[in-house]
């Protein structure tokens, strides 16, 4: 049975994207973001905002409404 949990594992890391392009990263976080409460803008936070992290390796961040 614990074969099973080991093809498993190798087949997941095959469905992974090819290492360098982001993309799984860049969308775990924007979801993060959104968990936060923020926001993904593109040039810079508004005024009345805070950055609270990145939302993608692009140099996008994640601005939430100050409180």
């Amino acid at each position: 049975m614990r074969v099973y949990y080991l093809l498993f594992a190798l087949f997941f890391l095959f469905l992974l994207p090819v290492s360098g392009s982001g993309r799984t990263i860049n969308i775990l976080q924007r979801y993060y973001c959104k968990m936060r409460g923020g926001r993904c803008a593109l040039f810079g936070c508004l005024p009345r905002e805070i950055p609270i992290g990145p939302c993608s390796q692009s140099g996008r961040k994640c601005c939430r409404r100050e409180r």
